[in-house]
């Protein structure tokens, strides 16, 4: 009978071993179909667009009266040439270089900055909470590309003049996601339990506060990276961004107006890849935001 009963818990144990649930497996725990299609169209972009200047041997600049202007795609002209004679895929290879610089240095900085005044807003609160917020709503009545526009107005064209008007707007819509969120894991159980041990304020901010309310602004940067490009490129085609002959998607699409009835592909081939990078860079913000979301 002992034999029996021992064989017989066994076999209890081994079920209720075999029946309980397996841990997820987390390799893959942040990949999503959304994510990684974005980056792939993200990727393959940036290629061409990194690469291939260094393989052509075309000016992107310079007029080229040996070749034929209106040129049709041919090996040596994949896209063919415009009204000068120039390669316009080494053109739109050159200006989507400018519009990623700039949409990548203007994002994280505002990020940064925007996020770090938001954090410190949100969890300390009181007169330094009340006068950000109010520069906050100050800045939010104001449309935000006719204030980008009137800044690059006082500070002159220029890709970087467009970079130093997004600093200085841009932040505003990080301060406020952060704030936000910070106000509400100010009051975790977690942040109270950290200074009931004698951590610093600057320690819990950093290391407990900031990685759970980061997630949001990330997920929205890459929503304001599209909006970045979008604004150097509406700039460039206003003629205040990037100034002939230098290339620039924008830029390019205001020059082949005039030549639209000639040519259509002038105008449309920088308006497809603006509307490539946007749409990848916005799989990778809903991928991001599919990674980072809560569970249950």
């Amino acid at each position: 009978m002992a034999a029996e009963a021992t064989a017989a818990r066994g076999a209890v144990t081994l079920s209720a071993a075999t029946a309980q649930p397996r841990a997820p497996q987390r390799s893959h725990a942040y990949l999503n179909p959304l994510l990684i299609v974005g980056l792939g169209i993200v990727a393959v972009l940036a290629a061409v667009l990194f690469i291939y200047p260094r393989l052509s041997p075309y000016s992107p600049t310079d007029p080229n009266f040996a070749e034929p202007t209106f040129a049709e795609s041919s090996w040596s002209h994949p896209l063919g040439t415009d009204n000068f004679g120039r390669d316009t895929l080494t053109r739109l290879a050159y200006g989507g270089r400018i519009d990623l610089v700039i949409a990548l240095a203007a994002t994280l900085v505002t990020l940064v900055v925007g996020g770090f005044l938001g954090l410190l807003s949100g969890y300390h609160g009181g007169w330094f909470d009340s006068l950000l917020m109010r520069l906050v709503d100050f800045t939010v009545t104001m449309p935000y590309l006719v204030l980008v526009i009137g800044i690059v107005s006082i500070l002159g064209t220029g890709t970087w003049n467009i970079v130093y008007a997004i600093w200085l707007v841009g932040w505003v819509a990080y301060a406020r996601i952060v704030r936000a969120e910070s106000l509400v894991a100010r009051r975790q159980e977690y942040v109270e339990s950290a200074r009931v041990m004698g951590m610093g304020e600057l320690r819990i901010m950093v290391r407990h506060i900031l990685p759970n309310v980061v997630s949001a602004a990330i997920v929205f940067a890459m929503a304001d990276m599209v909006l970045n490009i979008l604004v150097a490129s509406s700039l460039s085609f206003l003629g205040l961004g990037v100034q002939p002959p230098a290339p620039e998607w924008g830029l390019m699409v205001a020059e082949a107006r005039d030549f639209f009835l000639r040519d259509w592909r002038l105008m449309t081939y920088p308006g497809l890849a603006i509307l490539i990078l946007g749409a990848g860079l916005g799989l990778i913000g809903e991928g991001l935001a599919q990674a980072l979301r809560p569970k249950g």
